[in-house]
């Protein structure tokens, strides 16, 4: 069973920033999972480990669930990830271990082209297998426990990267169109 007291370490970081700057570096970063963000000239798109210890510590859920579309987007910033969540209070850092976990298992799923390694799986007290909509389900399953929202979090990771897929396919489309 995953430790109680991780979860309720003190918060080392805060970062700040607002929606409109949050929406705006996403806008910048090709990632249209939300509405707005049309203003380039935020500078926070320049720094993905504040981008994305900001997204998970959101106020809003809408921003903290385009944590699944920006590593799908950009899977380069897998290599960042880790170290963000060790600096994050403990609701921000189960957000986004689970967000990201979503992201690993919803590219294999769906044979997307990208490569995001599993950096969680034993943090959350997980066993992956070759299946990854069993790893999808026990992933909600886990979020439930740890987060005690008891939300469908596999619609909620499914409807994520479908939003983001319908913005890369219209991309797709604009640019050989």
């Amino acid at each position: 069973m995953t430790d109680p007291a991780r979860y309720n370490s003190p918060m080392r970081q805060t970062t700040t920033a607002t929606g409109d700057q949050l929406a705006n570096a996403l806008h910048v970063l090709g990632v249209n999972f939300i509405r707005g963000g049309n203003d380039a000239d935020d500078s926070l798109h320049n720094h993905p480990s504040r981008l994305i210890a900001a997204l998970a510590q959101s106020s809003e859920a809408r921003l903290r669930l385009s944590l699944i579309p920006l590593f799908l987007e950009h899977p380069e910033y897998a290599s960042r990830v880790r170290a963000v969540a060790k600096k994050l209070d403990p609701s921000a850092q189960l957000t986004l271990e689970c967000y990201y976990s979503a992201a690993v298992w919803l590219a294999k799923k769906y044979q997307l082209n990208i490569s995001l390694p599993d950096h969680f799986a034993k943090e959350l007290n997980l066993t992956p297998v070759d299946n990854s909509d069993e790893n999808l389900h026990a992933l909600a399953k886990r979020h439930a426990e740890l987060s005690g929202s008891y939300v469908n979090w596999l619609a909620t990771y499914q409807h994520a990267e479908q939003v983001w897929r319908k913005g890369f396919e219209r991309r797709k489309k604009a640019m050989h169109g």
